[in-house]
């Protein structure tokens, strides 16, 4: 993969198809979207900014774009591949609800040691707030990221050592109901638009 054709080669197509919830068609489709902003095969995180942050006009998603194109970039190479692409792609939008909270976790374990800690998860709370362009101490103490985080923790960090782990963060969500509607896998057989 990362050829710069613009179609996938018949065995690329079914490792994909075996490895991701996506059908032959649709990987095809995303691959030539992938292709038309990716032309080299490759996205870097200026080119992934540019898409995601078309997202969220009004915010600024410079630091949280950070942080998921780590994620996205599983080899550390600094580019994300289509194969890199379409298998988180596949896993946010139709995996389970433990391939998606997985998936978060890795999200806010920042520095990758198998822990989310205090600092970390304001990290990306905060992100995501001027993200969403609501980062503004004026909103009220119940709107800032440093609340939302205590918030997180008290339930989280079952064993209150300061950190929560794989388990806790995967255990924690999964028990309340809001998180789990969110994260129901979609309907696979639905075609991509």
């Amino acid at each position: 993969m990362g050829k710069t054709s613009s179609k996938l080669n018949k065995n690329d197509l079914r490792e994909l198809e075996s490895s991701t919830h996506f059908k032959a068609n649709q990987l095809r489709k995303w691959y030539k979207d992938f292709v038309k902003d990716c032309p080299d095969g490759h996205m870097t995180k200026e080119i992934f900014e540019k898409i995601y942050g078309q997202f969220f006009p009004t915010g600024n998603p410079s630091r949280f774009v950070d942080y998921i194109f780590n994620v996205l970039d599983v080899n550390k190479d600094g580019v994300v591949t289509f194969k890199e692409f379409i298998t988180a792609l596949s896993v946010t939008t139709h995996g389970s609800i433990d391939e998606k909270l997985s998936w978060a976790f890795r999200l806010y374990d920042i520095d990758s040691d198998g822990y989310v800690c205090r600092s970390e998860m304001l990290d990306i709370v905060t992100a995501i707030y001027r993200l969403h362009g609501k980062f503004d101490r004026s909103l009220g103490e119940n709107d800032e990221p440093e609340w939302r985080v205590n918030q997180l923790f008290d339930k989280l960090d079952k064993d209150k050592d300061g950190k929560i782990t794989c388990e806790e963060f995967c255990k924690g969500f999964k028990n309340d109901p809001a998180i789990v509607r969110a994260l129901k896998p979609q309907d696979t057989s639905e075609s991509v638009s």
